[in-house]
């Protein structure tokens, strides 16, 4: 079984929260590690995309690296 990609990542408000709407966030940047090292990936994927959770960037994240879910861990910094 391989190891999980592993990401973390910054993100940033939407600017046009409704009320009565749960909150959003966009990806401000974003880093994929392989041991010691982390690349900056943030290109890879559009920032502008209002993401609902923290599950749904996963689930992209994993549609985009062709990974199942499972083999994506992600964790937000900052």
């Amino acid at each position: 079984m391989q190891r999980p990609m592993r990401f973390t990542f910054q993100s940033r408000p939407t600017e046009d929260a409704s009320a009565g709407q749960p909150a959003a966030f966009r990806v401000g940047r974003l880093w994929r590690h392989e041991g010691r090292r982390a690349t900056e990936v943030s290109h890879l994927i559009d920032r502008t995309y209002d993401y609902a959770s923290v599950r749904e960037l996963r689930w992209h994240l994993a549609e985009r690296f062709n990974r199942p879910v499972p083999g994506v861990a992600l964790e937000p910094i900052g």
